[in-house]
């Protein structure tokens, strides 16, 4: 943990950057899936390439893995206290 620095703004700061990154993943899968299903609709029967509440489903849970992926990491960041970490290096 940075010295002077306040346990929230630690975890506030590790989630944010982490949910960045993961929104800019699930906005290129979203794009990349849109691309390859009319690429791939006329291989399928019976289905249909655009379900909306197929990719809003499926975007939620990987928002929500990838919130759940940053705030553990951020929440034991946040309470390791400076001193300890510099002894430990």
């Amino acid at each position: 943990m940075a010295l002077g620095a306040q346990r929230s703004r630690v975890l506030r700061l590790i989630v944010v950057e982490g949910m960045k990154l993961a929104m800019l993943g699930i906005g290129i899968g979203l794009l990349a899936s849109i691309a390859i299903g009319r690429v791939l609709s006329s291989l399928l029967y019976g289905v249909s390439v655009h379900e909306p509440r197929i990719f809003v489903a499926v975007s939620l849970l990987l928002t929500a893995i990838a919130a759940a992926a940053c705030a553990i990491p951020a929440h034991r960041a946040s309470r390791i206290e400076p001193i300890a970490a510099l002894r430990h290096e």
